[in-house]
C-alpha cells in the first residue's frame, strides 16, 4: 500500500490556499448561520492568529497530501491557542476522485502523527452536524464530542436567505 505523506505548502501554493480557504470558510460560517460580517470579522481574526501577513504562525503546519506520486487533498494541523501540547485539525480535505479508498482515515492518522511528533498531548477538530461521513469517521478513530452548539430557526430574514445546513469548518 502506497504510503500517505505531507507536502508543506510552497509559498506561491500557500497563498493560493489561503485565498480559496478563506472565501470557502466565510461561506461555511454563513451557511451555519453567521451573518456575513460576522463570518469575515471570524475568518479575519482566525487568519491573523494562525498565518500572519500569510506566513505560518509557530506550530502551524498547512500543505498537500500526497499519495502514489499524487495529491490528493490538503491538511492543515496545528497548535491550538498558546498550548503547545493541545493541537486541532482545522482543515483536512480528500479530494473526490480520491474518496471511498480509506485515505481519509489514512490523513487523520497522519495529521496525529503530525501533531504528536511536534509535541502534542491532545488533537481536536470542529465538524459540522450534518457532515455524518466526516462525523463518524472521526467517532470510529476515538474522538468524542466535547461541545454542542445547537440552532432553531424562529422565522425567515428579509435580507438573507437562511440555511439549516452545516459543513466541515477548515478554521474555529
Amino acid at each position: 500500500m502506497d504510503e500517505l505523506r505531507f507536502d508543506p505548502f510552497d509559498p506561491p501554493d500557500l497563498a493560493e490556499w489561503l485565498v480559496r480557504s478563506n472565501s470557502e470558510y466565510i461561506q461555511e460560517r454563513v451557511a451555519a448561520g453567521d451573518t456575513p460580517d460576522e463570518a469575515k470579522a471570524n475568518a479575519e481574526a482566525s487568519w491573523q492568529r494562525t498565518f500572519p501577513n500569510g506566513s505560518p504562525a509557530p506550530g502551524q503546519l498547512a500543505g498537500r497530501l500526497v499519495w502514489g506520486g499524487q495529491r490528493i487533498g490538503e491538511l492543515w494541523v496545528g497548535r491550538f491557542g498558546s498550548d503547545p501540547e493541545r493541537w486541532w485539525v482545522w482543515d483536512v480535505q480528500v479530494d473526490e476522485p480520491f474518496r471511498g479508498r480509506g485515505l481519509g482515515r489514512r490523513a487523520m492518522l497522519l495529521a496525529e502523527e503530525l501533531a504528536r511528533t511536534n509535541g502534542a498531548v491532545s488533537i481536536g477538530l470542529n465538524v459540522f452536524a450534518d457532515n455524518t461521513v466526516a462525523r463518524n469517521l472521526y467517532a470510529s478513530l476515538g474522538y468524542r464530542e466535547s461541545s454542542v452548539h445547537m440552532r432553531k430557526q424562529v422565522s425567515t430574514s428579509p435580507d438573507r436567505e437562511e440555511t439549516a445546513g452545516y459543513r466541515a469548518s477548515p478554521i474555529c
